[in-house]
């Protein structure tokens, strides 16, 4: 696990270095902020429309190997995107293309690189694992983003590429050498279940899940109307509270040390339920609506911090749920069915809440989203108290999918 967090931790800076510069190199190319934001959605749309056949694959392949491949194609792509701009051969359609084919990758690498994280931990370890991860990702995150700045100045764009490209040769090189727990290694059973069902049996055990479903509503309901603090707290600081780039620069650092602390606050979750998630994230749409309403920049900055730690505690929780609820040999498939989805209202949330913000301010969006977001949350649980319990869907083999379907 040490050799593990330490690959990812050095895979984290790199791709997040290579984003920014990715962000930098299609401005220079283009001089748009509109092909800027269109670069970013061809990356993600991969998730949106293959998601589901990326989980499938991972339940479907050996872990180990399935992780490793992904990393060493992710570092093709790199070192030909790199050599590509050393030698003056990129275009704005080329570097679509491998923007695409990036995104397309990651459909399978990022269920098989989450999952084989909890392969090597003991079960009730696991939560500890999955928060240890979002560390790992939200300091390479602040880190990489840094580092983007002096990687240009030092060793160019297609320096910055290279490196990433190397530090996913750094993962494939350590993925053969992890040891997984005994408790992650299927039976015959499962394996042989692993293959069967497809995509489809994913998305049919997805929908008959109540507890998945339930995070679902709570997530995209907190992704549209709240989270988004690039776009509103960016406006409120330069707007309303009269503050300046270097206000905003603060704002966003204290969002990244909320996050780290979060993530290492939700290590000690040790089964963190729905019930939880959707606390968590009720308090934070009444943060969120406190923020808005705050009469001096002095009073935000307050509740930045706060803010930063609920939201990672609750996106730890969540994906301790995903990756624990569900049976071993359908995690691959669930994870796929959330990252579609996930890659849905992450592509609808930020014009919606653009809108918001243009028709009632900054202030307005952050107070109705963060009110919204709690009235919701508070609606499901009425009604869930007066729903008698129900038992979980098992599993489907393939005829019940067809049954299903043909019902």
């Amino acid at each position: 696990m040490q050799w593990w967090s330490a690959a990812n931790l050095v895979s984290n800076l790199g791709t997040w270095m290579q984003l920014t510069v990715q962000n930098l190199l299609v401005l220079q190319l283009t001089g748009s902020a509109a092909a800027t934001g269109l670069s970013l959605s061809v990356q993600a749309a991969p998730g949106l429309l293959f998601g589901l056949l990326g989980g499938a694959a991972v339940d479907a392949w050996p872990r180990k190997l399935t992780a490793a491949v992904s990393q060493a194609v992710l570092a093709l792509v790199a070192f030909t995107t790199a050599a590509l701009v050393a030698f003056g051969m990129l275009s704005v359609p080329v570097l679509m293309a491998l923007a695409a084919v990036t995104g397309l990758i990651a459909t399978v690498e990022a269920p098989a690189t989450a999952l084989l994280g909890n392969d090597l931990v003991p079960e009730e370890d696991v939560p500890s694992a999955i928060a240890l991860g979002s560390v790992v990702h939200s300091v390479g995150r602040l880190a990489g983003t840094a580092l983007a700045a002096v990687g240009i100045a030092t060793i160019g764009t297609a320096g910055a590429y290279a490196i990433n490209g190397v530090s996913f040769v750094f993962v494939a090189a350590v993925i053969p050498f992890l040891r997984l727990t005994r408790h992650t290694r299927p039976t015959a059973a499962e394996a042989e279940e692993g293959t069967r069902g497809g995509a489809r049996g994913g998305l049919a055990f997805f929908l008959n899940r109540r507890t998945l479903v339930a995070l679902a509503v709570i997530t995209a309901v907190s992704a549209v109307l709240g989270r988004n603090y690039q776009l509103t707290l960016a406006t409120l600081v330069t707007g309303p509270l009269h503050g300046g780039a270097g206000a905003y620069g603060l704002v966003s650092t204290l969002l990244a040390v909320g996050g780290i602390v979060g993530a290492v606050v939700a290590g000690r979750l040790r089964r963190p339920t729905v019930a939880l998630v959707a606390a968590l994230a009720a308090a934070g749409g009444l943060m969120q609506a406190v923020a808005g309403a705050s009469p001096m920049l002095l009073m935000l900055l307050v509740m930045i911090v706060p803010m930063a730690v609920v939201e990672s505690v609750s996106d730890t929780a969540t994906t301790t749920v995903l990756q624990t609820d569900p049976p071993a040999h359908m995690r691959g498939r669930v994870l796929g069915v959330w990252r579609s989805a996930g890659t849905g209202w992450g592509l609808a949330g930020p014009p919606l809440l653009g809108l918001l913000v243009q028709g009632a301010g900054a202030r307005g969006a952050l107070i109705i989203g963060g009110v919204a977001i709690a009235a919701v949350i508070g609606v499901g649980a009425l009604l869930q108290r007066r729903r008698p319990a129900r038992r979980e869907a098992p599993a489907l083999v393939p005829a019940e999918v067809a049954y299903q379907s043909a019902a």
